[in-house]
């Protein structure tokens, strides 16, 4: 069939316009007309109206369009043609088309409206939609323009352990299991500590993949599995880490929006407040973001955390990311370093995007200091055996440095307007899913 035609993808139509094709891809939408078919066929990079007729296809192609249904699969040949009114400008008139399957029923995800559990059951077909195709095009070049920041800026890559057994936040969240005879192993939280020691050596380091929590929340900020972008510098001050995230954010979200304007349109995302994200961000101090939300009536007392309701009541005063730093010491990690200032407080960050996102960067300056560390991993009653290779660290030239990590699906969930993570991953892992 391929015979003098070129294989093209769809979004590759421009370009061929009066030219035999074959495009490879299955059926979105299927209407006739007596002696002529319309066939939108979707092939993951577009979607094209093949129009086939009677007299111009052999007449068993064209009886056996009879028998397609949604989501058959197809090898169509034709000529390209511009259609100003057809899907993506261009249109095949097709001269000679191969099934390679025919659904056995009819497609369970149809235009009639389904139940989020219905959607979630189904996610392995969901993921066919409009919608969840143009999400899961915008999260891959989300990722690709946060790998190629760091690329250009002089960090290396560092791919951490999955399975580790030095915990890196609340020792309640994890996901154990038997590692041989050795004990027990934990499922990643956070490559951070391994990141420390690669800073060590490479100075400017940052890693991406999926890390693991057993919280027991059914928020729509929280996943069971998720992708974390975290990165660690060598010789920053928690100052420097913020300026760091800032720019990050700030040259990300204006890619997606260049890049994926055609997608975020027709996710319906208001382009407009994305478009404001630019430098400087403002900054909260704990202190402050406690007394803001007290004008906000707001019961909350000092030294108490700031959760999801309070972060949305925040961000509705700025238009852009807010920073909240130096949180008190008693509700953070054991490895932020104490702010000098005030021995009640650490030096870290959150960063809380706007249009009630909530937190979607967590970052600190670590205690590069030995005996400090130590008597914090003590008081966690944390096993300071298992941290011996990460308290060398600072036995060994230790300095001053500060890091991060960037939850994917979170960034993911704002940028789209998503109303719930579980949109923002292909397969989401909840605390009441683990099917498909």
């Amino acid at each position: 069939m391929g015979e003098n035609s070129f294989d093209i993808s769809i979004i590759e139509a421009g370009s061929h316009v009066g030219k035999t094709v074959t495009i490879s891809g299955w059926v979105r939408h299927l209407r006739s007309s007596g002696s002529i078919y319309f066939i939108e066929l979707r092939d993951g990079t577009g979607v094209m109206q093949c129009v086939v007729v009677k007299g111009e296809v052999p007449d068993e192609s064209f009886q056996r369009c009879a028998q397609l249904k949604i989501e058959a699969s197809l090898l169509v040949k034709g000529v390209v043609r511009e259609e100003r009114r057809a899907p993506g400008g261009y249109e095949l008139g097709v001269t000679s088309l191969d099934i390679v399957q025919i659904p056995v029923e009819d497609f369970p995800i149809s235009k009639k409206e389904h139940g989020v559990d219905y959607l979630m059951e189904n996610r392995h077909l969901w993921l066919r939609s409009s919608r969840q195709l143009a999400i899961l095009r915008v999260r891959d070049e989300l990722i690709w323009l946060l790998r190629s920041y760091f690329h250009k800026n002089g960090y290396i890559l560092i791919d951490t352990p999955i399975l580790t057994g030095s915990i890196g936040e609340s020792a309640g969240n994890l996901f154990e299991t038997d590692y041989f005879d050795y004990g027990k192993a934990y499922l990643a939280q956070t490559g951070q500590l391994y990141l420390e020691a690669a800073c060590m050596a490479l100075k400017k380091v940052f890693c991406l993949g999926p890390t693991f929590r057993a919280e027991k929340s059914k928020t729509r900020r929280h996943l069971t599995e998720f992708w974390m972008l975290e990165a660690e510098v060598a010789f920053y001050d928690s100052e420097r880490n913020m300026e760091l995230q800032e720019d990050m954010i700030c040259d990300v979200v204006s890619g997606v929006v260049t890049n994926c304007e055609q997608e975020l349109r027709f996710l319906k995302r208001d382009l407009a407040p994305l478009k404001k994200i630019s430098p400087p961000f403002p900054r909260l101090s704990y202190d402050e973001a406690v007394e803001l939300l007290r004008e906000k009536k707001y019961d909350i007392e000092w030294g108490s955390d700031i959760g999801g309701d309070e972060e949305t009541a925040i961000s509705e005063s700025f238009e852009k990311p807010v920073f909240i730093y130096n949180y008190p010491r008693r509700i953070k990690a054991f490895y932020m370093k104490p702010s000098p200032h005030n021995a009640q407080t650490v030096l870290n960050d959150d960063l809380i995007a706007p249009e009630g996102y909530g937190e979607i960067i967590g970052g600190s300056q670590r205690n590069d200091d030995y005996e400090s560390l130590l008597g914090r991993i003590e008081e966690e009653g944390l096993d300071s055996e298992s941290y011996r290779w990460y308290l060398d660290l600072r036995k060994f030239g230790s300095v001053p440095h500060s890091g991060f990590g960037l939850g994917i699906e979170r960034l993911l969930a704002w940028v789209c307007s998503i109303p719930h993570v579980r949109e923002a991953i292909p397969f989401a892992r909840l605390l009441n899913r683990l099917y498909p």
